[in-house]
């Protein structure tokens, strides 16, 4: 794989991996009280088996790590990736 970019798109509540310069992946949210809500995850179908949905999983949670948030990981790619990589936990809101 080329070079990868995780950026937000706030503007469309979502997460985008950039792959040479198109959209290999994506995690849609929402926000409630400073909270990003991870509400679903999806990889272009030609791009699906290269690991782009953990690349794009580790950028997302190394983002909200930067900026200070938590998450809730609603969607379950989301929750299993937090479940495998424990040094993610901490970024999970609790209740």
């Amino acid at each position: 794989m080329s070079d990868y970019q995780v950026l937000d798109n706030a503007a469309e509540h979502r997460f985008e991996l950039v792959v040479d310069g198109e959209v290999g992946a994506l995690a849609t949210y929402h926000v409630r009280d400073g909270v990003l809500i991870i509400l679903h995850t999806e990889t272009a179908p030609e791009k699906r088996g290269q690991g782009l949905a953990g690349r794009l999983a580790a950028g997302t949670l190394e983002i909200i790590r930067g900026r200070g948030q938590k998450v809730v990981p609603a969607c379950p790619y989301f929750a299993r990736y937090i479940e495998e990589y424990p040094q993610y936990a901490d970024l999970v809101a609790r209740s």
